[in-house]
């Protein structure tokens, strides 16, 4: 069976992080990533799973939430009523 390369750029620190783990448990980086492609392969998915966060608890959001919170509590601001959309 021919070999092919797979090339990947990560943070530095998670691959320390990785090369020591997988050496923790007895594998190579590379048998590590071996045996993801081969699950990948294997199963049609991916072994984990995949999702995407709610947008509205980002933490952009929360901190300029909490800043409009703040400026109301100083004083500094309107409060209006939500309006329902329905009627």
């Amino acid at each position: 069976m021919a070999l092919a390369t797979l090339t990947s750029r990560v943070d530095e620190m998670d691959k320390v992080a990785f090369d020591d783990f997988c050496s923790s448990v007895g594998l190579t980086s590379s048998a590590a990533i071996n045996m993801y492609v081969k699950v990948v392969v294997r199963d049609r998915k991916l072994p984990f799973e995949v999702k995407q966060v709610d947008p509205f608890f980002c933490a952009a959001n929360q901190a300029h939430l909490l800043k409009s919170i703040q400026q109301l509590d100083e004083g500094r601001g309107t409060a209006h009523e939500l309006i329902d959309d329905d009627e």
